[in-house]
C-alpha cells in the first residue's frame, strides 16, 4: 500500500493529521509517516509555537533526511531515488487551522452559511499538479530554458512528461542530476542534462480562523476528488454525520476533524 496517514494530537500543540499519497513505491510515504509530524512537533515546540515557518521547516528536515536516505542507499537500492509522495498537512493550533500541501490532495471545509444553515463547501489547500495551467505556468516560468519542462502524453499534462504533480517529498531523481542515471528505470530517466531541481519540495501553506459556522474538514488524496466535488463532498459528509462518527473508515483515506469542542 503506497498510502499512508498519521493522526496526533498533542496538547498544548494542537491536532496533527497527515494524509501520504506515495507513487512509485510506499517508502516515501512511510517515511513521511514516521518523520514528519515528530518533525513538526520539535520544530513547534519552540517559543514561537505552530507557525507556517516551523510547519516549513518540518517539511524541509523530513526532505532532507529522506534524500539522505536515497544517497545512502544509492549503491544497494537506486529505486529509491524514483519513490515519491504527495504530502497533505493539517494543524488545529489555538481556534487556527494550518493546510500545508505537497502535491495533489485536498483539504475541504464544510461550513454552514446563511439562516437555513446550509452546508458549502471552502477548498482550503493549494494543488501542485500539471494539469493546472496556472502550475504549468509557474514551471515554465522557473526554466525558460526548457521547453519540455511540461509534455501532453495521452491527454495527461506531466511534468518533463514523466509524473503530474509538480511539488513532493522525495522523487530524487527530478531534484538532483546525479540520481538520473541509467542505474533507475527507463521510464523514469530525463533524457536531457538539468542543473537545478524539477521538482520542488516547498509546501503551499495557508492558515484560516476557525469560526463558529465551519463544521468540519476533509483531508483526501486524488483519488477521492476524481469522482467528487467538493460540494458532493461535504455534503455526503453533512447528510451523514451519525454514519461517520460510528465508523473509523467513512472513506479510505479522509479524515473528518469536527471543530465543536475547540469553538464551543
Amino acid at each position: 500500500l503506497e498510502d499512508q496517514c498519521r493522526l496526533h494530537s498533542a496538547p498544548p500543540l494542537g491536532t496533527l493529521l497527515a494524509v501520504l499519497d506515495g507513487h512509485a513505491g510506499h517508502a516515501a510515504a512511510r517515511f513521511a509517516c514516521d518523520h514528519l509530524l515528530p518533525t513538526l512537533l520539535e520544530a513547534a515546540s519552540g517559543p514561537g509555537g505552530v507557525t507556517a515557518d516551523a510547519i516549513r521547516d518540518a517539511f524541509a528536515a523530513t526532505e532532507a533526511a529522506f534524500i539522505a536516505q536515497v544517497s545512502s542507499q544509492w549503491d544497494t537500492n537506486p529505486d529509491l531515488a524514483t519513490v515519491g509522495s504527495c504530502c497533505l498537512v493539517g494543524v488545529v493550533h489555538e481556534r487556527t487551522l494550518f493546510v500545508a500541501n505537497l502535491g495533489d490532495s485536498r483539504a475541504v471545509l464544510g461550513k454552514k452559511v446563511g439562516r437555513s444553515g446550509q452546508i458549502v463547501a471552502e477548498q482550503l489547500s493549494t494543488e501542485h499538479n500539471a494539469n493546472d495551467e496556472a502550475v504549468r505556468q509557474e514551471l515554465m516560468a522557473q526554466h525558460p530554458d526548457d521547453p519540455q519542462i511540461v509534455a501532453l502524453k495521452h491527454g495527461v499534462w506531466r511534468v518533463k512528461g514523466i509524473i503530474q504533480v509538480s511539488r513532493s517529498l522525495g522523487d530524487a531523481y527530478l531534484k538532483d542530476a546525479k540520481y538520473n542515471t541509467e542505474r533507475i528505470k527507463p521510464k523514469f530517466r530525463v533524457s536531457e542534462p538539468f542543473s537545478r531541481p524539477i521538482m520542488s519540495a516547498e509546501p503551499t501553506i495557508v492558515s484560516r480562523s476557525l469560526e463558529p459556522s465551519d463544521c468540519f474538514v476533509i483531508f483526501a488524496s486524488d483519488g477521492l476528488w476524481e469522482h467528487l466535488t467538493n460540494q458532493e463532498a461535504v455534503e455526503i459528509v453533512h447528510n451523514n454525520q451519525r454514519a461517520v462518527r460510528s465508523h473509523t473508515a467513512f472513506f479510505l483515506f479522509i479524515f473528518l476533524l469536527a471543530f465543536c469542542c475547540c469553538l464551543r
